[in-house]
């Protein structure tokens, strides 16, 4: 005992001894302490008369009393804040913390020793009470659990480039089989399509899932962002499970998978060398049907995969006809331009719904549009970043003409007004160096304030001085020129040159004279 502290046991031998006549000597000898401890612990003794008593007393409360003993007395070394006790239990339970504790103790008693000192006399005299749990074990089926984190760098395949990996571990909780593969990104199509390939993996569909919170983004946002929620809620009810996050800070509540990234790594892919990520993941496979499976579980004793075959597997959710198409839900805003951006493309909807916060829901190939639960717009995905998807009745109608605006419609529209309106229209889209498709939308629009006739008449009037513009027609028809009689020489020669389209007639000038 020389260099230790006595402990209950070795004072209840010292008792025993000093009932058996021995000397402080023979008990220093015999028990390997020096005869100044022995002394003092039998004065203790002879003190709460354990001497006279025909029993030895009991371990409790040999304890209970070397407990109210200073650890001086106990014989071990006794702290720099034990003579300062009186005012640490009254400071502490004024709710004074360790730090202001120690500073009161410099600064009003003197005190030279160390934070750490007074920490650790505090911790002794409050010793924490150690928490408890109970193992929850989940039937067949029942549940499983998931982790998702951070699994090394690897080589992505066609690039070559070495990226940061993730790596997804779902754990049956019964049978402890599990589904592991890495992946590159965090987004939750890729969440979500993990899911899917797990269910498969297994056959079937575990009824509740424990999600960890995990640090993986997409993960981190399902329980406080509408967006990913709504998708895996999506998940949850095509396949039939039930979801059950984890409280932060919680390992015990989802243990059979709390180490399971740490293990992934440390076991199946510490120590090896892959040629790109898809290699690695088939040594995944491999592992988790030998390795991984077929050991001893530490808590079961059972090999994971025999379990899951024999007890397991068939208490699966069975999988749905139809597989689940991953979709990713986005809150979206409609923009003046009619349309809304996601992942850098634009996908257009009502106008009339300009400025309004829309929903989104995005699969591989297609977008569709929500407005208050009410799908308002759907499209083929965009196939690259910068494309715009749209479709022409998301338009105001004041904005779809010009929109719309082609050669091909320009000239069917002005052969409803006339054959001169055509002539008029041919020539202006037939001016190759200029682009006169809007001057020709505008002389057509005369019509909605003119009328087809007049229109008619005044593009007949231009064509025959040679003006196929939109000034000249709706000049004509400000004035109100569009029936005014045509010099002579326009019906018999074709149109009047330019040089003499205007010009005064010939006695009009003699008699200005």
């Amino acid at each position: 005992m020389a260099g230790r502290r006595v402990s209950m046991l070795d004072v209840r031998e010292m008792v025993r001894r000093f009932k058996l006549n021995q000397s402080d000597r023979e008990v220093a000898r015999d028990l390997g302490t020096n005869r100044r401890s022995v002394s003092k612990y039998r004065q203790i003794a002879t003190g709460q008369g354990w001497l006279d008593r025909l029993d030895l007393p009991g371990p409790g409360e040999i304890e209970l009393h070397l407990a109210t003993l200073s650890p001086k007395a106990r014989g071990g070394f006794e702290s720099s804040v034990e003579p300062h006790r009186t005012r640490v239990v009254e400071l502490r339970a004024r709710g004074v913390e360790v730090m202001a504790l120690w500073q009161i103790l410099k600064d009003q008693h003197g005190y030279a020793g160390t934070y750490s000192s007074v920490f650790r006399f505090v911790r002794r005299l409050e010793p924490p009470t150690p928490e408890s749990f109970v193992r929850v074990e989940t039937a067949a089926g029942e549940e499983a659990q998931i982790d998702f984190g951070f699994g090394g760098k690897f080589r992505e395949p066609g690039s070559g480039l070495v990226r940061r990996a993730w790596v997804f571990v779902m754990t049956l909780s019964y049978s402890r089989h599990q589904y592991a593969e890495l992946v590159f990104d965090q987004k939750v199509e890729t969440w979500i399509a993990l899911h899917v390939r797990a269910f498969e993996s297994f056959g079937g569909v575990p009824q509740k899932l424990v999600v960890d919170n995990l640090k993986a983004a997409v993960v981190r946002a399902s329980w406080h962002d509408p967006e990913v929620q709504r998708a895996y809620r999506e998940l949850a009810e095509h396949y039939g499970f039930t979801v059950a996050p984890c409280r932060p800070e919680t390992p015990e509540h989802k243990g059979k998978v709390e180490s399971g990234v740490h293990y992934v790594k440390r076991n199946a892919l510490a120590g090896r060398d892959f040629g790109d990520v898809n290699a690695a993941n088939a040594h995944l496979v491999q592992w988790v049907l030998t390795r991984a499976g077929t050991r001893d579980h530490g808590t079961t004793h059972e090999a994971p995969l025999a379990r899951f075959h024999q007890a397991e597997r068939s208490c699966l959710l069975p999988l749905p006809a139809v597989r689940y198409e991953p979709a990713v839900w986005k809150k979206v805003k409609l923009h003046p331009d009619c349309h809304v951006v996601f992942e850098q493309a634009y996908y257009s909807a009502p106008h009339r719904l300009v400025g309004q916060r829309l929903m989104l829901r995005a699969t591989r190939d297609r977008v569709e549009i929500y407005f208050k639960h009410e799908r308002v717009a759907t499209h083929a995905r965009a196939t690259r970043a910068g494309e715009r998807v749209s479709n022409y009745v998301h338009y105001p109608d004041w904005k779809l003409a010009g929109f719309l605006a082609t050669p091909v419609r320009l000239r069917e529209q002005a052969r409803t007004v006339g054959d001169a309106a055509f002539d008029l229209v041919e020539r202006m889209l037939s001016d190759k160096p200029v682009d006169r498709l809007r001057a020709a939308q505008g002389v057509l629009s005369l019509s909605r304030r003119y009328g087809p006739a007049r229109l008619e008449a005044a593009c007949r009037r231009a064509l025959v001085f040679g003006e196929a513009s939109y000034r000249t027609v709706s000049t004509i028809l400000k004035k109100g020129l569009e029936h005014t009689p045509l010099p002579p020489e326009a019906a018999s020669r074709g149109p009047v040159p330019k040089t003499a389209a205007f010009a005064r007639p010939i006695r009009e000038i003699a008699e200005g004279f």
